[in-house]
């Protein structure tokens, strides 16, 4: 029986815990709180605790204060996800109570499993009861009150797993939601799970060995990319600053006639300004037809074969061994831009809109707070703005931000939709202050839904749904479920259209054939081209048919 930790029992703890909650991932994903194919909470945990484990994994001799330490770093940098964040915050915490210490007792381990807690509740804006925070909570308060009868660390792991396991067990008591789809919540499980790898090396020396080889991602190679695939070279882009003339006053009619002459055509009608995009061959003729609604500004056309040529260059340059050397890239303009894509299609758009660098993240794959910093440090720019494109991503974002020597700012986006209205609404000519404030106004002007099919039997807000059906959610609510793919996403735009609504973009997402989104968009132009310009661009996003865009 184990009562003091040393620094190699607690390296191999950390390694032991990393293996179980990569062991258990699969089950920990399929914890969905709604059943859409967005179980990623077993593998944002499990990566972000593996990459604490390759760091203390080096670590030999050291005290547990420093094995602690060089977790907690290693951690930070790989948090993926709010589950990762916060189970990075925790250990974070949890380190800074084992600060200086040679070795940790039972009693220890609680006062630094409660630093851990009160450090994760504080970070989080609105922590939501039912969920990780809870269960770590009352674990942590269970602990130190139970340290007044032991001090022996084994026991106090035995507490602490047996208290968190009662409380994961009455989530769904907590959280409505949990108990609508009938599951325990997800990163509470994973947290059990990261406790009881780390209490067999207590228990009996022995380190959880993984089951299964981790995926490897893979990143897209610019290098191997054609130019001459690119059918219209030249990427323009302008501000109209709005005249009236009562023969051309109607945007619709400018972005037809962009749709004439080249494809991803972005045409963002704001007060007393029209921001265009468009791929062409003849950039001429879109400036000119943009001067019959108004004088021109912030007008930029670069030639994408050039650009690819020097991004597969710039790749090759970079191309060196994993030194663990940072390189900042020096500022040669004030703004530059990182954004969270997921998908080919919104990979290129992106790029064209002017983000200097891309991470790649979906619902089951959210990119670390690591994979955030290094597109941070390559943007060649003073001011670095950050567009998380996820809800579970903003967090990460965030805390990448004070790791840069750079000045970043997070614009809270939680779609993709959301993410390319703040890029039309930035104007590089303004101040910090007053593009950081377009840019969070221009976000509450975009409704997003979303199409994806239910992996399993459940229910939700009273509606019974089966496996294999198609939904329409849009917020927090499902507009639609059914067998008809055309027909569900028919339901969803009609719940998202209003009165107001002028713009309507499907995003077709990498599982639909480019003919069948054209025949979803003729549809769509026909029932509703009366009300609103309606237009259709490949995104290429995994686990989702079609993301819908409403303005």
């Amino acid at each position: 029986m184990s009562k003091i930790i040393s620094g190699d029992l607690l390296r191999d703890m950390y390694i032991s815990a990393a293996n179980n909650i990569e062991n258990h991932k699969a089950s920990v994903n399929d914890l969905n709180v709604f059943p859409v194919p967005d179980g990623d909470t077993g593998t944002n945990m499990g990566m972000t605790f593996r990459c604490a484990a390759n760091d203390v994994k080096k670590l030999d001799g050291k005290s547990a204060g420093e094995v602690a330490s060089a977790a907690a770093s290693a951690l930070l940098r790989g948090a993926r996800g709010n589950s990762g964040v916060i189970i990075s915050l925790i250990f974070r915490g949890f380190a800074k109570g084992l600060l200086g210490k040679e070795t940790a007792d039972g009693a220890d381990i609680a006062g630094a499993l409660k630093m851990g807690v009160e450090a994760a509740y504080k970070a989080v804006m609105k922590p939501t009861e039912g969920t990780i925070l809870t269960v770590a909570r009352v674990a942590g308060e269970e602990a130190v009150t139970y340290a007044g009868e032991t001090s022996d660390a084994l026991l106090m792991f035995d507490k602490i797993i047996e208290v968190a396991k009662d409380t994961l067990s009455k989530t769904p008591d907590m959280l409505p939601v949990l108990k609508a789809a009938g599951v325990i919540d997800a990163g509470g499980q994973g947290l059990v799970y990261i406790l009881e790898g780390m209490k067999s090396v207590l228990d009996n020396g022995v380190i959880i060995e993984t089951q299964e080889s981790a995926a490897v991602s893979d990143r897209a190679d610019f290098a191997s990319f054609n130019g001459e695939d690119i059918n219209f070279a030249y990427c323009t882009e302008y501000i109209v600053n709005k005249v009236y003339n009562p023969r051309f006053h109607e945007p619709q009619k400018l972005r037809s006639y962009l749709e004439s002459i080249g494809d991803s055509v972005v045409v963002a009608d704001d007060d007393g300004i029209i921001k265009v995009h468009v791929h062409t061959n003849n950039p001429g003729k879109a400036l000119e037809e943009g001067l019959k609604y108004g004088f021109l500004s912030n007008m930029k056309v670069e030639n994408m074969k050039e650009q690819l040529a020097r991004e597969a260059q710039k790749e090759e340059s970079q191309k060196e061994t994993d030194d663990g050397v940072r390189r900042i890239a020096q500022p040669d303009k004030k703004y530059g831009f990182v954004a969270v894509s997921a998908g080919e299609g919104f990979t290129d758009l992106f790029h064209d809109l002017g983000v200097d660098g891309v991470a790649n993240g979906f619902q089951t794959m959210n990119p670390s707070t690591e994979d955030i910093l290094k597109e941070i440090d390559k943007t060649p720019a003073e001011v670095v703005y950050v567009l998380p494109n996820n809800k579970n991503i903003i967090l990460t974002a965030q805390m990448a931000a004070p790791l840069s020597e750079k000045e970043v700012i997070v614009i809270p986006t939680t779609t993709i939709p959301e993410g390319i209205a703040a890029l039309l609404a930035f104007d590089e000519t303004a101040d910090v202050n007053d593009n950081t404030n377009n840019m969070q106004a221009a976000i509450k002007n975009v409704k997003t839904g979303e199409i994806t099919y239910a992996v399993r039997d459940s229910s939700f807000d009273g509606q019974e749904i089966k496996q294999g059906q198609y939904m329409g959610l849009s917020g927090k609510k499902m507009h639609a479920i059914g067998m008809d793919l055309t027909k569900v996403t028919d339901e969803l735009v009609a719940a998202m259209l209003d009165n107001n609504s002028s713009i309507l973009t499907l995003f077709s997402g990498k599982e639909v054939e480019s003919e069948k989104a054209q025949e979803l968009a003729d549809y769509m132009t026909k029932k509703y081209g009366d009300r609103v310009d309606v237009s259709l661009v490949e995104g290429g996003q995994p686990v989702y048919y079609y993301i819908v865009s409403v303005e």
